[in-house]
């Protein structure tokens, strides 16, 4: 099979404007994110609505496509960009652009859910250990997964609910998941799901991959032990910047 991976990059944002190209110890976000994608995957490519972006990844040696300014979402800019792009890929990885410690290995977790034919569409989930408060907050959504490592049902609420006993006593009681928001796609998936229509479950939870759930795609799991360090404020880039230090400090960098 062969892969490649897109780096949905946004330059306007509410919270953060031009985050993508906000430096982090002498290299811009971006940078980062698509120097992790390239070391594991065939190919890599931010898709991008801007320019400044388009020019800064050329610039450093990256390979970037243009795209429309009108999607509604990082899977459909996604499918425009493959098919702007010569590849004969099998699969896509999304791969969001504000995760410049993404490992790897998390990629590779993902990837290797293609292994099992059924699978259509792959994720990533992590155990959230025994923080009761992580696990309630409407932020970090929740998976259930069956016996097969396939997805029943994301929420932002608790899944699921542990009947008879005291809440701060759950994560003893069942293995929360929380999900992490790194994608794969067979290619011919890819374009049928960025056609589908918004589902109920996805309006109410805010929640695209319940639009495909909802329309009876398979979405396999990986498992990481590795927790992701996102970038959604200037306040996060400063913690970002606080634990890049502290990487090259120890000599893990």
């Amino acid at each position: 099979m062969n892969f490649i991976g897109i780096i949905p990059a946004r330059y306007s944002s509410t919270r953060f404007p031009g985050k993508p190209l906000a430096m982090l110890g002498g290299k811009c976000v971006i940078q980062r994110v698509y120097e992790k994608a390239a070391s594991v995957l065939d190919e890599a490519y931010v898709a991008t609505d801007d320019k400044r972006i388009y020019d800064t990844v050329t610039d450093f040696g990256g390979k970037a496509v243009m795209t429309s300014p009108n999607h509604r979402s990082g899977t459909d800019r996604i499918c425009e960009a493959v098919g702007k792009i010569s590849s004969q890929c099998d699969i896509v990885i999304n791969i969001q652009g504000d995760e410049p410690f993404i490992s790897p290995k998390q990629i590779m977790a993902v990837c290797e859910c293609f292994n099992d034919r059924s699978t259509q569409i792959a994720t990533l989930g992590i155990p959230f250990g025994n923080d009761i408060k992580a696990i309630e907050n409407p932020n970090s959504p929740k998976i259930a997964v069956d016996n097969n490592g396939f997805a029943m049902y994301f929420s932002r609420s608790v899944i699921p609910y542990v009947r008879g006993r005291e809440p701060q006593d759950w994560p003893a009681a069942y293995p929360f998941i929380k999900h992490i928001g790194l994608y794969g796609y067979r290619r011919e998936v890819l374009n049928e799901i960025a056609h589908l229509p918004q589902s109920p479950l996805e309006v109410a939870e805010s929640l695209e991959q319940l639009r495909w759930l909802q329309n009876g795609y398979k979405i396999k799991v990986g498992l990481t032990d590795i927790e992701t360090i996102g970038i959604d404020t200037p306040e996060d880039l400063q913690k970002a910047e606080e634990y890049l230090r502290k990487l090259s400090d120890s000599g893990k960098i």
